[in-house]
């Protein structure tokens, strides 16, 4: 049976009026997931489509006008899709409904076509541009990405890496990035050298617990086929059957990036990700993510993709920020 006529069987769009439609959807337990608990999802729909939305048994309806019951309708689409995929619907979801549905064409999530089982979820490309990363992470050997927060450069790269794990397509994940922040040598800093990095990290330990379990995890930090590392302990090695990750790139010198890139050794796979926008280092010229993207961008080997805030995951606000810092940027530049 293929997917669509799936959505066909589970969903009935009756028209009741100019402002009105009503929606029902005939597999209870898509339906929960669709509505959300206490109707949270139908409640956030509501806001994000400027419509007003009513819920009783299998039966939603839908007020308003024209084009904002139809931007509802293919959320709902949506949803259906994400659900035959995943079994599950998660409060992006929600965002990604309305906002595929008013930017893309089509609202259908079969279009982004690479997931990521993982223990705890199914991870799904969430923009085309994400649905390239995977693809990329998955295929290419050296992989470097650009873009603000939120647009999931970290959370995807360690999906794809600990899932290789997992499946022992590699031996180890190294997860390391440059100790800049605090203005502190790690020397000083108390503790051994992972309590020295781990605060420097928690964004990479966040997806990795959210997506394996903490159990689970640390047993693989015990193990060593987890790795955290800061990136001067890069130098000098040799890194097989492993999958590193270069975080926060922006804060690295292009020495120190070259010395990263050269590390890669048989059957491993190598990222570097990094927002240009939020540069830590006290003398920001001194940052070699866009001079090392510059350099590299002409290797065929070496995928380079950018994100903006069109890719940017978070809460719609999250975009709505980054844009308007763009735009300031652009005006002072004027």
């Amino acid at each position: 049976m293929s997917e669509i006529s799936k959505l066909d069987q589970n969903l009935i769009i009756k028209k009741i009026d100019n402002n009105t439609v009503n929606l029902q959807i005939i597999d209870n337990e898509m339906l929960m997931s669709i509505v959300g608990q206490f109707d949270q999802n139908l409640k956030n729909l509501s806001k994000l489509t400027s419509t007003d939305v009513f819920f009783r048994g299998n039966s939603i309806t839908c007020k308003g006008n024209k084009e904002s019951i139809n931007v509802f309708c293919e959320a709902i689409k949506f949803l259906i899709d994400k659900y035959f995929l995943t079994k599950i619907i998660e409060k992006e979801d929600i965002i990604l409904s309305v906002k595929k549905n008013t930017e893309i064409e089509t609202s259908n999530v079969k279009s982004f076509n690479q997931l990521i089982k993982t223990p705890r979820k199914t991870v799904i490309a969430r923009s085309e541009k994400q649905s390239a990363y995977i693809k990329a992470l998955k295929e290419n050997d050296i992989i470097m990405s650009l873009g603000p927060a939120g647009t999931g450069k970290s959370f995807l790269a360690v999906s794809v890496g600990v899932t290789m794990l997992m499946e022992k397509k590699i031996d180890r994940v190294i997860l390391s990035r440059p100790a800049v922040e605090a203005g502190e040598k790690l020397g000083f800093l108390p503790g051994d050298m992972k309590e020295k990095v781990d605060p420097y990290l928690r964004p990479l330990y966040d997806a990795l617990y959210e997506l394996f379990g903490v159990d689970k995890i640390d047993k693989k930090i015990e193990s060593g086929e987890i790795e955290i590392a800061p990136l001067a302990f890069m130098r000098g090695r040799t890194l097989k059957n492993c999958f590193a990750i270069l975080d926060e790139a922006q804060n690295a010198t292009e020495t120190q990036i070259k010395m990263f890139l050269t590390r890669i050794g048989e059957n491993s796979k190598l990222v570097v990700n990094g927002d240009p926008t939020q540069i830590d280092l006290i003398n920001k010229t001194q940052s070699g993510l866009i001079k090392s993207k510059n350099l590299l961008k002409n290797i065929d080997e070496i995928k380079i993709l950018e994100f903006d805030h069109n890719d940017v995951v978070r809460h719609p606000l999250v975009s709505k920020i980054i844009r308007a810092y763009q735009n300031k940027s652009t005006d002072d530049k004027d």
